[in-house]
């Protein structure tokens, strides 16, 4: 099916759903590009250091990554 109607509207309204969309749909948000996408690395950080992370959020240790991430950012004055 080439140029397919769009499911959403100017106005932000969702059509019915079809067959087509259910045959290509896919979970998740697509990939990033690969210039944007995060880099897995293995460091060792002082249990202190870890721990104030994943107590900053207030939420035992969700997001402590993030925090960590956002802290090198800022430190290497990168935003």
């Amino acid at each position: 099916m080439k140029n397919p109607k769009p499911y959403i509207d100017d106005d932000g309204e969702v059509r019915e759903l079809d067959a087509h969309f259910f045959q290509t749909a896919r979970r998740g948000r697509p990939p990033l590009p690969e210039d944007q996408r995060k880099q897995r690395v293995h460091i060792m950080l002082d249990p202190d250091v870890i721990e104030y992370f994943k107590q900053a959020g207030g939420k035992g240790d969700k997001g402590w990554q993030t925090r960590l991430n956002a802290a090198l950012r800022q430190a290497a004055g990168l935003g």
